[in-house]
This record gives C-alpha cells, structure tokens and sequence, in this order.
C-alpha cells in the first residue's frame, strides 16, 4: 500500500448473504474486484477495503448497494453486480437498488422491471407524459417496457384497453402474393406483438380479451379514421412509418389516451428515398408540452453483453461511412502509405 493509502471494513453478519455477495465460485467478487480500483480481501464475514480515501468510498457504495438488493431478495448476479457498478460510476442522482427493484408487472413468480436507468427514466416518463417515443437499438427493451405498462395500467383499470399496432413493412414481398386470408398475411409482422403479451398474461385469457376488443393487436393501416379514448396505445416499429403515417398515427389519440411509440432509427425497412416518420416526428414535436423523447443506448441492452459492442461498432462503422468522400479519399492513401 502507498502512503495515501487507506483502509475500510464492512461487516456482513449473516454468513447466507455474504454467500450471495460473492456468488457461485466467487464469480462476483471477481467482477466486482474489476469493477473497483481499491483492493478487496474478503476473510470469513469481514470485507477490507483498501486504496484511496475516493476509491474506498466508490467501493464502500457498491457493497452497499448490492448488500440492499439482496436484503430486497434480489438473486444478485454478474450482470446485476455490472449495472449498479456502471450506474456509480457514472455518478447518477438515483440509487442502484432503487432503479433495479422498480417492479412494474409480476406473473407466475417472474417480475418485470427495468433494468438500468435508462429504462427506469423511460418507464418514468411513460407515468408522467402523455406520449413518449422510446428511441434505441435491439434489446434495450423499448416495446417490452411498454407493454407491461400498459398491462399495470389496464389492472389498475386506468384505462379500459389495449391497442397495438406496428407498421407492415413489406420487405421485399408484396402481401397480395403471399398465400392465406388478409390475418394470415399480416399475422408475421405483429407476431412479435403476440409473444411479448404471452409473457404479461395468461395465454388462456388472451383469446377472450382480444374477443372482447380489450387487446387489439392490427397493423397501422388500420388505425386510419378511428379516434382511440381510454386505451393505452403502442405503435412498434415506428421507424418503418412514413412521415404522413405518423402523423396520422399521434392524431388517432383520444381522451384518457396514452401513446407510446418505440422504434429504432439505424434500422429503417423504407423502401430507398423515403423518409422516415420517426426520424422527421423528433424534429416536429421536440419542445411540445407532455411529449417526451427518451433515447435508449447501447448501455441499456438486456440482451447477452456482446449486443451492446455489436450495437457500438455497428454505429462506429456508419460514422465513417457517412463521412465527406475526401475524408475517405484521405484515409485510402493513409492506408496505402502504411502498406
């Protein structure tokens, strides 16, 4: 240790949480070692903490942090352990154990909740605003979030349906050739939709409830003419709509209405030269009382880690392809330089 060096102990008296902590074969304490720039040494129920006064607070919070969500039986692992380190590090006004215990929906013992605070500020503002886009990459769980609040909100009878709705983007065959009724033709684009309310509720009660005209799932065509009271309304995919057809969308909204719309503006289906709905709609509504725009990123990906770095190097890659010809022309001869 060097001179400015300091020590801090904590004490974990129940040796069942301490086995939590530091996870099946010390996986977690590994990754929190990582994580933090003090040492760490942990010997029976005592964890010493050494380095800078700064480092030793950092590390003190995280153990913290992570001791409240198990106390709040939270089965803590890795990628738990890397969010709450993430979020400290990152300085954030809210707590970890906070932002990973929000339960929005639970069913069959499995709850829903967001999972870093990206998603928890998004969730956030679906509670406080009347429309929200959530804009972001794969994985960052735009249109799942959603769904289980308009599920809490329809138990809560907040609002008296669902309605679900994604554009029917074509790619590359025509609807009319593909064989089956109109439903059948469609059924693939919304299936997605369909999987997603499986999680949420009961499959046996879903027939009924679409029966009922309580869930609603249909592409966004037909939306067209209709005004939508009392429902909470999730229009999915929305960087596959054209500009009319946004706009056509947001004015279906009703009283006692919430819309959410989720899409991801790096994958656009839209045939070459048309524009995008969801990428004009941030220009035309950016300061408009109680909507709201919540950008996800690559940090908020719940899918395996690697999704993220793909995310990342995907958007590092369309930087340079969207760079001026002569900076590339530039690089082609530094290149040719270094062969």
């Amino acid at each position: 240790m060097s001179v400015s060096s300091t020590q801090s102990k904590i004490t974990v008296a129940d040796p069942r949480i301490m086995v939590q902590l530091l996870g099946t074969g010390d996986r977690n304490l590994r990754f929190i070692e990582k994580a933090l720039a003090s040492d760490v040494m942990v010997r029976g129920n005592e964890i010493t903490i050494s380095g800078s006064a700064a480092d030793n607070a950092l590390a003190e919070r995280l153990f913290s942090e992570l001791l409240e969500l198990i106390e709040k039986g939270e089965t803590l692992t890795e990628d738990a352990v890397r969010r709450t380190a993430e979020m400290l590090t990152e300085g954030t006004a809210e707590r970890p154990a906070e932002v990973l215990t929000l339960n929005i929906l639970s069913r069959r013992g499995r709850t829903i909740r967001p999972k870093t605070l990206g998603q928890k500020k998004y969730v956030d503002a679906i509670d406080q605003h009347t429309i929200v886009f959530g804009i972001g990459p794969a994985g960052t769980g735009k249109t799942y979030l959603a769904m289980a609040k308009a599920v809490q909100a329809l138990q809560a009878k907040q609002i008296n349906r669902i309605i679900l709705t994604r554009p029917a983007v074509e790619a590359g065959e025509r609807l009319g050739f593909l064989p089956g009724t109109l439903n059948e033709k469609i059924d693939p684009y919304l299936r997605p939709l369909y999987d997603a309310l499986h999680d949420m509720i009961d499959p046996e009660s879903i027939p009924r409830l679409m029966t009922q005209g309580t869930i609603e799932v249909a592409p966004l065509a037909y939306m067209r003419g209709r005004t939508l009271n009392d429902a909470f309304i999730i229009l999915d995919e929305a960087q596959n709509t054209t500009p009319e057809q946004m706009k056509m969308f947001l004015t279906r909204l009703g009283f006692g209405s919430k819309i959410v719309v989720t899409g991801d503006v790096t994958q656009v289906d839209l045939p070459g030269g048309t524009s995008s709905g969801l990428r004009v709609v941030q220009d035309i509504l950016d300061g408009v009382e109680d909507v709201h725009f919540s950008r996800l990123t690559s940090a908020d990906v719940v899918r395996h880690k690697l999704v993220g770095e793909i995310v990342d190097a995907y958007a590092r890659w369309d930087a340079t392809q969207e760079a001026p010809p002569q900076v590339h022309a530039m690089q082609g001869r530094r290149a040719g330089r270094r062969r």
